[in-house]
């Protein structure tokens, strides 16, 4: 049985959330820290895009207007916006069981934990699995409407969203468990031709993906979802937790990394 370190983090802006997942994963490849889960939310409400993603998709007036955030991640995929939901990280080593064997490998183990702690909150979640050919989806701003492998939904609608990056300083996966709200609120911060083709596109939202509470019909919360998938990890993964706090080098690490990096135009808005 692995023992990782179990973090959960205050509410924070975009920006120090990437940064504290880049810092820890840092100080693991350096021996200071030991594989870590780290739970946490957005404060504001933040619009993610992924590694690769053009900043020409965010609608930048809408954005401000609504008081959010914009940041961008190390990991790929599609715009995400960060509201009402539970965010996890997973950082370790590529030795480290868990994470050993390559992307697809890693990322399954991950989904069967994730799984079995929706599974834990009544939600009749499955897993399926897709061709890593959707060229044509790609071109679509919106994470969640963007098939991914090993899908975690309900009634065909995606449910988890989760995006992992292999690096030589090891292993992140993040993912984001949306708990309540309107989903089709990311639509309001990204660009479209018209509103027709807004309206469209939060239709399809809608019809693609899903939260916790709409499935349920009652609202889950924060602490509750949290504890759902640190059972999910135990049973699934054979880890045992220690709680603990990011260390004081990993927080000096993490503001480094927001003035040097997240929070800077030229990693955020490149095009």
């Amino acid at each position: 049985m692995s023992t990782w370190r179990l973090l959960y983090t205050p509410p924070s802006s975009g920006a120090w959330n990437m940064a504290a997942d880049e810092a820890i994963l840092d100080h693991i490849h350096r021996g200071e820290s030991i594989s870590t889960l780290r739970l946490y939310s957005w404060n504001p409400p933040c619009l993610s895009l992924g590694h690769a993603q053009s900043f020409k998709d965010v609608d930048v007036e809408r954005l401000h207007a609504h008081g959010w955030d914009v940041v961008r991640r190390v990991t790929g995929g599609r715009a995400i916006l960060h509201t009402d939901e539970l965010t996890y990280s997973v950082t370790g080593s590529a030795d480290e069981p868990v994470l050993s064997g390559g992307v697809l490998e890693s990322y399954n183990r991950l989904a069967q934990a994730l799984l079995h702690a929706v599974r834990e909150l009544s939600v009749p979640v499955e897993m399926k699995e897709h061709e890593d050919g959707h060229t044509q989806q790609n071109l679509n701003p919106v994470c969640f409407e963007v098939p991914s492998t090993y899908e975690i939904t309900v009634d065909g609608k995606k449910l988890i969203d989760s995006a992992q990056a292999r690096k030589k300083e090891g292993v992140l996966q993040h993912g984001s468990l949306p708990l309540t709200g309107d989903l089709t609120r990311i639509c309001d911060a990204l660009v479209f031709e018209n509103e027709a083709a807004r309206q469209n596109a939060k239709e399809r939202l809608l019809a693609r993906a899903t939260t916790v509470e709409s499935v349920l019909g009652v609202g889950i919360d924060w602490e509750r979802a949290a504890q759902s998938l640190v059972h999910g990890f135990e049973a699934e993964l054979e880890i045992q937790f220690e709680r603990g706090e990011m260390s004081a080098s990993e927080i000096q690490r993490t503001e480094e990394l927001v003035k040097e990096k997240y929070a800077h135009p030229s990693w955020t808005e490149r095009s």
